[in-house]
């Protein structure tokens, strides 16, 4: 194979790998270099004997993520606050209608992301080929190194613990749509009232700054609580400079910039007609790619 050629097999599997990386690392930056450092393993390798490109380079792939997955893992133990996924702009069109738990790997919401990142490292693996990619038992089982009988319990259990984790009905875009700009009205009215009636009773609120943005360090779990603190930061320092509806990560989220320059993403997950779980995060080295302002 010339090396043009190998350039353009490579290039033909990119979006695939690089959605499969940022699956596994939850952060499109690193996602980027891990495919980046697959390429130069793919430049390097003895084309002729590569009978699957598209196999090869998945294992490759994915097992250049564990590495980093296994580094990360005292990284984040002395990460400050709570651990959110990177955000990412993608196409317009909302939450997917599916309600089947397989469905779920399709798509990257934060609340997704966030299910997945407490699976452990082959776990999360083996559910993404499977589910988002429909990659074979036997191709999952090469890239892993294990048997199909343990990839089989691996995806079993990652199914499990997904499907408990997860609102066992998706809304529909329109009701994401509607509920993000009765919040923002809310907000900049200032209606408690209307605020506390669009959040369940057991509402989650995760708010991520890695110590480089104004942020709550701990997981908030009471309605009222997470009422004051939405209206309280929205009246701070005159309010933000700027607002505006983005779909990132497949759902409508809201982006703004305050007077200190600070950036947030806010998304919801919704659950029943009511916003579940809001996930903020205002970590500018997870913002710095969407280049929205």
């Amino acid at each position: 194979m010339s090396a043009t050629g190998s350039t353009a097999t490579f290039e033909t599997e990119r979006k695939r790998l690089t959605g499969v990386a940022y699956r596994m690392l939850g952060r499109w930056s690193e996602a980027e270099d891990a495919v980046q450092d697959a390429y130069l393993r793919w430049q390097a390798a003895d084309h002729g004997a590569i009978e699957t490109p598209a196999a090869w380079l998945t294992t490759v792939v994915v097992r250049l993520c564990l590495d980093r997955m296994r580094r990360a893992k005292a990284a984040r133990e002395v990460y400050v606050g709570p651990w959110l996924p990177e955000p990412v702009l993608t196409p317009e069109g909302g939450e997917r209608r599916d309600e089947e738990v397989e469905s779920f790997a399709n798509d990257v919401s934060l609340g997704l992301m966030v299910v997945l990142e407490r699976l452990g490292p082959e776990e999360r693996a083996a559910f993404i080929l499977r589910e988002a990619f429909d990659s074979s038992y036997a191709e999952i089982a090469a890239a892993l190194g294990k048997s199909e009988v343990a990839v089989r319990q691996l995806i079993s259990r990652a199914r499990d613990r997904v499907r408990a984790e997860r609102p066992r009905f998706r809304a529909e875009p329109e009701t994401h749509q509607r509920l993000v700009a009765s919040f923002m009205s809310a907000v900049a009215a200032n209606d408690a009232s209307a605020l506390l009636s669009m959040l369940k009773s057991d509402v989650r609120f995760v708010s991520d700054g890695g110590g480089k943005a104004p942020a709550a360090l701990r997981v908030m779990n009471s309605r009222d609580e997470v009422a004051n603190l939405i209206l309280h930061l929205a009246a701070a320092k005159g309010g933000p400079r700027e607002v505006k509806v983005v779909t990132l990560s497949g759902v409508p989220s809201i982006w703004s910039i305050d007077a200190q320059g600070f950036e947030t993403v806010t998304q919801f997950e919704i659950d029943d007609g009511q916003i579940q779980s809001i996930f903020v995060v205002r970590n500018p080295d997870k913002l710095a790619h969407l280049r929205l302002h």
